[in-house]
């Protein structure tokens, strides 16, 4: 099935309901009813054909969080184009590269951002095009999609090597939308406060396909902002909130009553796009009352795994596959591992991406007879909860020994005055890699009681060879840390 289905429970069944306020930088609140959204995309889309774009096509978008990217979305789903967003944050070289690989019709940014973009690049203010918006009818254009209809080229973060376009299909959408609604329970009566950019999937694929599938109530804004996080909490009061580690850690400085007040309004935190430490976990539970809810997804797949809305929230994990996707643990031979063993993730189901746009090799390199390899290893309990260990990438081998970083980190995080940790190997003459964790510290710590503290909780061959104070990691737009980009560490 093509998402449009799913999408008229609320843009034509709950068309007089209020669908979305959005906040302005100056703090402005514009609100519009499904609708309104319906009327939008359709004339959108109307000016879209009226550029020359037919099914097939693809359209860039470089903004931030505002009702024009919905406007963009919906309309491009409604003429068969397929969406290809773009990270706000990427510069000159990533944008060259994605604007080169997927060749988009044109890129979709402000007239303020369009001196952003590198010269020769093809762009339409986004004024230009909402004004000749306005002009087009209201009536939805005929387009029939299927459910293996393209509809995104999302783009890989890109922290090795150059990044791939994940082609998703209509499919893909709906079968995350439909997971994900029945097993978190969204409802129209949730209100879901959403600051997770609209470039990457964990704000476009989740948030905003539940809210559509099920007609809730949705706050956008530009971006997270955490000295106005609370107050947004307090003013809105969602039941609902998408995040990522850093925003729930800023969220920790909130306290008492006031943390205690916003929780008791809520149903549901989730975190996702990269580990949550289980301290985050602990601190969040005894703050705000509530267990966040840890879950695990890809741009290639969107959702895999999720610790259950009801039962077990276990820190540490992210919980167990979710309905329609398989889950293996596989050793180097694709061989499945029994529990409590090492391996790597391996998916299948409706979720899974047709593979990497134009790039056949790298296609079929990530799949292995319909499984799609996921690089990220991790380990299963006996009882199924899975507890990631780290990228494959991200392995360190340490005279014969398999170091996952994770564990490291998670033991490191709960030292006091340690607020993030990042642990690479680093080139050995004798062992061939040895580790070194980068640490934030929120107060002068003492590394030689942190040392000898490690060498009593970890194998001496785990403990690292030198602790780096770093101000911040480095981090991608959703907060997943870029490795290679830590500054430079050589044995002595």
């Amino acid at each position: 099935m093509s998402l449009l289905p799913l999408y008229d429970r609320s843009l034509l069944g709950r068309a007089l309901a209020p669908a979305i306020e959005c906040v302005a930088a100056t703090g402005e609140l514009t609100t519009f009813t499904f609708g309104d959204l319906e009327r939008r995309s359709n004339r959108m889309a109307h000016a879209l054909s009226a550029r020359g774009m037919v099914a097939g096509d693809r359209l860039a978008f470089f903004l931030t969080n505002r009702v024009e990217i919905i406007d963009l979305w919906l309309a491009c789903l409604k003429l068969g184009l397929i969406v290809v967003p773009v990270n706000v944050l990427y510069r000159e070289r990533e944008m060259t590269h994605i604007v080169a690989d997927a060749e988009p019709v044109a890129v979709v940014t402000t007239a303020a951002q369009q001196g952003d973009l590198p010269a020769g690049i093809v762009s339409w203010s986004l004024e230009s095009l909402v004004a000749d918006a306005a002009l087009r009818s209201e009536l939805r254009p005929e387009v029939r999609c299927a459910a293996d209809t393209p509809a995104a080229l999302v783009y890989t973060s890109g922290t090795t090597g150059a990044s791939k376009g994940a082609v998703l299909t209509h499919g893909n959408f709906a079968a995350n939308a439909l997971v994900l609604t029945s097993a978190w329970e969204f409802t129209s009566h949730d209100r879901y406060l959403a600051v997770l950019p609209l470039f990457h999937v964990h704000g476009l694929g989740n948030g905003l396909h539940v809210w559509l599938l099920s007609g809730c109530h949705m706050r956008l804004t530009e971006r997270f902002d955490h000295a106005q996080a609370a107050e947004w909490f307090e003013t809105y009061q969602p039941t609902v909130f998408f995040g990522v580690p850093t925003m729930f850690v800023r969220l920790l400085e909130v306290t008492g009553a006031r943390a205690a007040a916003i929780g008791a309004r809520a149903r549901l935190f989730v975190s996702g796009s990269a580990p949550l430490p289980a301290s985050v976990l602990e601190s969040f539970r005894s703050q705000y009352g509530h267990v966040i809810l840890e879950r695990y997804g890809m741009t290639e797949t969107l959702m895999n795994v999720s610790n259950p809305y009801y039962g077990e929230r276990r820190a540490g994990t992210i919980g167990l596959p979710l309905p329609l996707t398989a889950v293996r643990v596989v050793n180097d031979a694709g061989e499945d591992v029994p529990a409590g063993t090492s391996g790597e993730l391996w998916v299948r189901g409706p979720n899974v991406c047709r593979g990497y746009w134009r790039r056949a090799e790298a296609t079929a390199a990530a799949f292995h007879d319909g499984w799609f390899r996921t690089g990220d290893i991790g380990v299963r309990a006996a009882d199924g909860y899975i507890t990631l260990e780290g990228r494959r990438s991200d392995l360190i081998i340490s005279g014969g020994f398999n170091i996952y970083p994770r564990e490291i980190e998670e033991l490191l995080t709960e030292w006091p005055g340690v607020q993030e940790a990042a642990v690479v190997g680093v080139p050995d003459a004798v062992r061939g890699e040895v580790p070194v964790a980068y640490v934030v510290c929120t107060a002068d710590v003492d590394l030689e009681g942190l040392t000898s503290h490690m060498r009593t909780q970890l194998a001496s061959f785990k403990v690292p060879r030198a602790f780096v104070p770093v101000h911040a990691l480095p981090r991608t737009a959703l907060g997943k840390v870029q490795r290679h980009l830590l500054p430079p560490w050589t044995t002595s």
